[in-house]
């Protein structure tokens, strides 16, 4: 799966990578340079995050993430995979100080405003600086759910069938672990985030 999502990400980037003249981009800093190419970090979206804010993801450099795709109607699985992180959160801050990211990236940007996403933070527990909820465009949003390999389908004006997958990435924006998600045993999964985290 690791070759898949990155022939996927490298397809991605340089599709949006202008051409550069020979010394354009001597002025970058070495901590820019330094990202690796398969780093998310390289992604061009911008989103919106629960508080209205604009943000890409080169923003979050330096802290581990752990990341999923839900969106606030969903009243089956996306309940049990909000459990699951936040077990996992739970667990994870025992296991290390280091700060981690929980990312929730919603896969209806239609209907799940700012004021929808800070609601359903609230509603789940999940206020702290170290939850973030993300909007994007259609197009951005099916973008970054083909580089985690999550599949999605709107089945009517309000639900949607969906992967359940939790995502792993290092604190270059690598992913380094994925597990399916919705109440299962999650030690491998904080392993991993604690191990990360801890580099």
């Amino acid at each position: 799966m690791k070759t898949y999502i990155s022939l996927i990400l490298i397809a991605v980037l340089f599709s949006c990578q202008p051409d550069d003249p020979v010394g354009q981009n001597a002025h970058i800093p070495f901590a820019e340079e330094e990202i690796p190419d398969m780093s998310i970090y390289h992604l061009p979206e911008s989103w919106t995050t629960q508080y209205g804010d604009p943000i890409s993801f080169v923003d979050l450099k330096g802290e581990p993430l752990v990341v999923v795709m839900i969106y606030t109607a969903c009243r089956t699985a996306c309940p049990r995979l909000v459990a699951d992180m936040r077990q996992i959160e739970e667990k994870v801050s025992k296991e290390t100080k280091e700060p981690v990211k929980y990312v929730m990236v919603s896969i209806d940007p239609e209907n799940d405003t700012p004021d929808k996403l800070m609601k359903f933070a609230e509603d789940n527990g999940m206020k702290g600086d170290q939850w973030l909820f993300l909007r994007g465009t259609d197009e951005g949003v099916r973008d970054f759910a083909n580089i985690l390999s999550v599949k999605y389908k709107k089945i009517n004006p309000i639900d949607f069938s969906h992967s359940n997958i939790i995502s792993v990435f290092d604190a270059q924006g690598v992913l380094k672990y994925q597990k399916e998600g919705l109440g299962l045993e999650n030690n491998e999964i904080i392993k991993h985030v604690a191990k990360v985290a801890q580099k």
